[in-house]
């Protein structure tokens, strides 16, 4: 998988993502550990960045770029992407879009060290095992 990132969003990754981050460009739906958001509306129309102190295995698709980012994404994801993948910047946010179009004109970047991440892993457990004896 390969993405564009113009100039104006290059300027804004590289001062808003610290050297030696791995970058996961992400669903924002409610399907990932890593959602805010949630609910059947945002199915597939909805992207993030997710800034990282090091590897998510379950994302292991390398996402190349001409900015040089170590960026990652995963199959539910790769699922809703198509050629001519591009980032921009457009009035202050991020756009993504592709062959077919916009995707999302408001993409979102969130951080995680890595004790916040594994926080992340822990409660993600918790629910499904809370699932499992429900």
């Amino acid at each position: 998988m390969e993405i564009t990132i113009k100039d104006a969003a290059k300027a804004y990754l590289d001062q808003n993502v610290q050297p030696d981050t791995v970058l996961l460009l992400t669903l924002d739906d409610g399907s990932n550990q890593y959602s805010t958001l949630g609910g059947s509306c945002a199915i597939g129309d909805k992207f993030q960045f997710v800034a990282l102190t090091q590897q998510d295995p379950k994302y292991n698709i390398p996402v190349t770029n001409n900015a040089g980012l170590n960026l990652w994404t995963n199959a539910d994801t790769e699922l809703y992407l198509n050629n001519g993948l591009i980032l921009d910047r457009v009035f202050n946010q991020l756009s993504l879009r592709d062959d077919t179009g916009i995707l999302d004109s408001a993409v979102g970047m969130i951080e995680y060290t890595a004790e916040e991440k594994s926080k992340l892993d822990l409660k993600k457990e918790m629910q499904t095992l809370g699932t499992r004896i429900c």
